[in-house]
């Protein structure tokens, strides 16, 4: 997630300008990043309000990856089967998903990642993997309980409905589109790296929001306690408030990638959840 998030009156209000296209909503299985938005905006500290220095973990391990994969290349595993996935959370992925989304984290408390897109085929049960992302998820990793403001990203398995962006949505992105220009992230990020354009692109992660509403949709239906906006975006070179950030040219690709028809989903956590 990127930087702070902003206090009630600093809040991204939403655009009346902004215009929600796209066919239908996205299943995606999440196991935990953080980008929430307080009350109506929890984690999203980002609208031009820095991270304080107190909230700063040390900046050693932003450069380390947890595989040493490099962007772009092919994951290792056995055929037909995700690795890594513990029988609760494999017993979580609908079985009419053909898409999985993993963000494994290098540690419960690592703010660094590897993501990597499965897919398989309709009447087949082996899946297949793609290319493997580094990525950025919360400062203080990861947690099964996540609160607004603990700096970590939520563990779980969660559904992805929704996409968006101050840029207009790539050629062939088949999730539902918000091309909004409320999507500004201002300030500073945790390690003092500046925001801007952190949300170019943006897919929603449907932890304590209203599944198939915009990226900014406020509503909280568990309480704004548990936090909420979390997203996919575009990194910045930093971790996060509790958002995954991944590369610009890769947003494209997955935006491109995940279908509805395909029920993608996103399984989010720490090495071995």
């Amino acid at each position: 997630m990127a930087g702070r998030h902003a206090q009630p009156s600093e809040r991204i209000r939403l655009s009346r300008r902004g215009k929600v296209t796209g066919g239908a909503a996205v299943v995606v299985l999440v196991g935990a990043a953080l980008c929430a938005w307080p009350a109506s905006g929890d984690d999203h500290r980002s609208g031009g309000t820095a991270v304080t220095a107190q909230d700063s973990p040390t900046a050693a391990s932003s450069k380390q990856r947890p595989t040493g994969l490099r962007q772009g290349s092919p994951v290792r595993s056995e055929p037909g089967n995700i690795p890594g996935l513990d029988a609760a959370t494999r017993d979580r992925i609908p079985a009419k998903s053909r898409q999985v989304l993993v963000v494994t984290g290098e540690g419960v408390d690592s703010h660094d990642s590897t993501v990597t897109l499965y897919t398989r085929a309709k009447d087949s049960e082996k899946w297949h993997a793609g290319k493997a992302w580094p990525a950025h998820n919360a400062a203080k990793g990861w947690t099964k309980d996540h609160r607004y403001g603990d700096l970590r990203s939520p563990e779980g398995v969660f559904t992805l409905s929704a996409a968006g962006g101050k840029f207009a949505a790539p050629r062939g992105t088949k999730l539902p589109y918000d091309h909004n220009s409320s999507f500004v992230a201002n300030g500073s990020g945790v390690e003092g790296e500046p925001l801007a354009g952190a949300f170019d692109y943006v897919i929603a992660i449907d932890y304590n929001r209203v599944p198939g509403s915009s990226p900014l949709d406020p509503r909280r239906p568990e309480g704004a306690a548990k936090g909420g906006g979390v997203w996919l975006h575009v990194d910045h070179d930093g971790p996060t408030q509790g958002c995954v950030s991944l590369k610009a040219d890769v947003m494209r690709t997955l935006l491109r990638t995940l279908d509805p028809a395909k029920h993608p989903v996103i399984v989010m956590g720490p090495s071995g959840h």
